[in-house]
């Protein structure tokens, strides 16, 4: 038999390369995909390119949407970026730094290279738990677009392949996944995570982002190769 083919989802940063590696280790054959859409911190694309050379994607796409034509999100507009919000800030609400509707693009395109790849499989490493309150990161989504992409493609309707969603970080706090990812041999060290990096591209520490990380290599007692 073939080896399955899966598009992995793929921005550079802890819980994306942790989804790479979980695809990897469970026997697939992974197109990363990744996306220039006009993001603020777009050095998590060369983040991106070291790790899917890392966990030997059979090919990295990065895909260009500009997203800054529409704004309305701090990480594609003139939109300052929330710093030091406590764990009970980011647990209520939508914060600013929500794209609209950036995961059903992202899965949208994903499910058309999948379509061509013949692969029934795509992996997105969207997390319920310790998150920042983005409402495509609920199960209820991710279980409607699959329904969503069985219906909308070729291959569906005839039949000829179902199409999965993967989630293996959807119940997952991010020091389980620091821990499976050091399990998996990641090095975390080619991963990003800011969302508003400083001169040098170095994490600014303070946005949700930089926090939740910090919050999961702390609870697991690991040290952070970033601030090394």
């Amino acid at each position: 038999m073939s080896t399955p083919r899966a598009v992995c989802l793929l921005s550079g940063g802890l819980d994306s390369t942790t989804c790479l590696a979980i695809a990897r280790s469970e026997g697939f054959e992974c197109y990363a995909l990744s996306f220039d859409y006009g993001q603020r911190h777009r050095i998590e694309l060369e983040a991106a390119a070291r790790v899917a050379q890392a966990l030997g994607a059979v090919r990295h796409v990065v895909l260009k949407i500009d997203l800054r034509q529409f704004g309305g999100s701090a990480l594609t507009d003139d939109i300052n970026v929330p710093k030091g919000r406590s764990a009970s800030e980011m647990s209520h609400g939508i914060p600013i730094t929500y794209v609209p509707a950036r995961n059903s693009i992202f899965l949208s395109c994903a499910l058309g290279w999948a379509e061509v790849l013949g692969a029934q499989d795509i992996f997105i490493g969207v997390n319920a738990i310790d998150y920042s309150g983005y409402p495509d990161c609920r199960p209820e989504f991710i279980e409607a677009f699959e329904r969503m992409a069985n219906l909308a493609t070729a291959a569906g309707v005839k039949g000829r392949m179902r199409i999965r969603i993967h989630t293996p970080l959807i119940r997952m706090t991010k020091a389980d996944i620091v821990r499976r990812s050091l399990e998996l041999g990641v090095d975390l060290g080619l991963t990003f995570s800011c969302y508003d990096p400083g001169p040098g591209g170095r994490p600014c520490g303070r946005c949700d982002s930089c926090i939740l990380r910090r919050k999961g290599f702390e609870e697991a007692g690991i040290a952070d190769p970033l601030n090394a």
